[in-house]
């Protein structure tokens, strides 16, 4: 590959090729590049201080209250050696005092890492660890307490009465460049990759949006755990705007009572992950009759849920979102004003404000044609500072490229597409074996080393058993004894990863059928699977 006077490497091209992605990354728009996070909420909090800034069934609270109790939490923080940079995990239910406490670890320029409660000990432990906290903020201290012990992490009660507020807003270090936040998701190597997003990844993401209208009239649905990186769009969303974010109970999402949230909550503007969609489009679609703005992504959509949406909610209203977790939750978009033509794939669309994507062949090399399939690489100021800790998965996934004479840091998303004449991308699969289920990222890497690390594997495999879209996780298992069992392993998974990554079955076989490759046949597996899914769980 050439490289440029700076040493940098060249991506190729045509000029056909070369025009049509200059043509769609003409997104630079003007936003407040240079501020942070705390900075925009707390200047809402000035212009809009009886406003509304959350509502949780009867419950509300104004940006001045908000920002008060913030403030008095961060005194606190401060007094516990919370600084710039310094890393406090957040372990709490869905509620205002979640967002007090996102905004009480950012007012002392901290970095906040949402953890979950229902998370399997190892992984608790493994997350705190890698991000470095040595502080947890949540609404079940004694039950994290007792998880946590031994493991040098204090643990920190945040309850609604024990909150005192305070008028003055603290001085935020923090600058745009800082680390805000850290997500968490599957890595192959069967430990979570931490993802640390800058304060500018944030406002980019929800400032002047292409998709959808943000701004002091929207009220945002919050319904997805915090640790799911769409919460973030879903929090700054509406606290950056001067809006309202209009809070889904803790408890786990039931349709009957999501309508009635959308409904009271007078909800403008949501974010579904597919499987929520689909879930809400066939079984209650009334649901978001009222809303002016559905978006939706997580994983690829069926034609037959779109179909059904736009039929049923009119064009200018249903929008097809793209975006891992590296560019702060969301790439591209794309407004689904008809219905889907069948055997014609649903475009994830062009990118949004202040994001460029690219379609490259050759490793990254040369710039796809329109039609030629190639990887989707994302730049711009959404993404990520790379890999917690992993220098050698950074300098893998985030290279630099001179594009048509511009230097680039790219994001090389290992995801597949293609350009249409258009300059629409279209989502075409994977380079690797990582999936999504229930717009869940899953890296089938990781359950196999957890599987193969119990001394009653002697090989395991994982797949995905796709039943007219309804996906789920199975695996399959050489065993290296007589007493192992499918619920035995199962056990094994249920210890170390959530509960949305152990399979819903495991087959014990005596040996995998491979491809005329050497590569173990996954598809055999799978048909083997559904003929012996009847009479058990043992594949000869």
């Amino acid at each position: 590959m050439k490289t440029d006077a700076a040493g940098t490497e060249v991506v190729t091209g045509s000029e056909a090729a070369l025009a049509i992605h200059r043509s769609i990354n003409r997104t630079a728009a003007p936003y407040p590049r240079d501020s942070n996070v705390v900075e925009l909420f707390e200047s809402w909090a000035d212009r809009r201080p009886d406003a509304t800034v959350v509502r949780q069934g009867g419950r509300t609270l104004s940006y001045r209250r908000l920002n008060r109790l913030a403030n008095g939490l961060a005194r606190e923080l401060a007094a516990r050696g919370v600084r710039e940079g310094t890393t406090v995990a957040v372990c709490v239910a869905r509620s205002p005092e979640m967002l007090v406490a996102l905004l009480g670890v950012l007012k002392c320029g901290g970095t906040y890492v949402p953890v979950d409660v229902q998370w399997p000990d190892e992984r608790l432990r493994a997350v705190l660890a890698d991000a470095g906290c040595e502080l947890v903020l949540s609404d079940q201290a004694p039950q994290l307490e007792r998880r946590t012990d031994g493991s040098g992490c204090r643990v920190m009660p945040i309850e609604e009465e024990t909150l005192r507020p305070l008028d003055t807003n603290p001085v935020c270090p923090a600058g745009p460049r800082s680390i805000a936040c850290v997500n968490f998701t599957s890595g192959s190597t069967g430990r979570a990759k931490g993802v640390p997003i800058h304060h500018r990844g944030i406002v980019r993401l929800v400032h002047g949006a292409t998709y959808g209208p943000l701004d002091e009239r929207s009220r945002v649905l919050q319904v997805t755990p915090v640790t799911f990186d769409i919460a973030t769009w879903e929090i700054w969303g509406a606290l950056l705007n001067g809006g309202t974010s209009v809070m889904y109970p803790a408890e786990p999402v039931r349709l009957s009572h999501l309508d009635r949230v959308i409904k009271e909550g007078g909800v403008s503007i949501l974010l579904l992950t597919t499987a929520l969609f689909n879930s809400v489009v066939d079984e209650a679609p009334e649901a978001l009759d009222t809303v002016a703005t559905i978006t939706s992504g997580g994983e690829a959509h069926s034609h037959r849920h779109m179909t059904k949406a736009v039929e049923r909610y009119g064009p200018g209203r249903v929008v097809n979102l793209y975006g891992p977790t590296e560019c702060t939750c969301i790439g591209t978009w794309f407004p689904v004003d008809e219905a889907p033509r069948e055997g014609v794939p649903l475009p994830i669309g062009r990118p949004i404000q202040n994001t460029r994507v690219y379609v490259l062949a050759d490793g990254a090399g040369r710039l796809c044609e329109p039609g030629e399939i190639g990887e989707i690489c994302l730049a711009g100021d959404g993404l990520a500072a790379g890999y917690l800790g992993r220098p050698d998965l950074t300098r893998a996934a985030f290279v630099h490229r001179s594009i048509g004479g511009t230097r680039e840091r790219l994001y090389r998303t290992g995801d597949l597409g293609s350009l249409l004449p258009s300059g629409d991308v279209v989502f075409e699969g994977r380079l690797d074996d990582q999936v999504k289920i229930n717009s869940f990222r899953i890296e089938l890497g990781e359950i196999t080393t957890h599987l193969n690390s119990h001394p009653l594997v002697k090989q395991s495999c994982v797949a995905v058993r796709d039943n007219r879209g309804d996906k789920s996780l199975v695996a399959f298992v050489v065993p290296a004894g007589p007493s192992a069992s499918p619920a035995r392993l199962r056990d094994h998974l249920a210890a170390k990863l959530p509960r949305y990554m152990v399979p819903a079955r495991i087959h014990l076989c005596d040996s995998f059928p491979l491809t005329p490759n050497g590569k173990i046949d996954r598809r055999a597996l799978l048909t083997a699977h559904a003929a012996s899914a009847r009479s058990g769980e043992y594949i000869p």
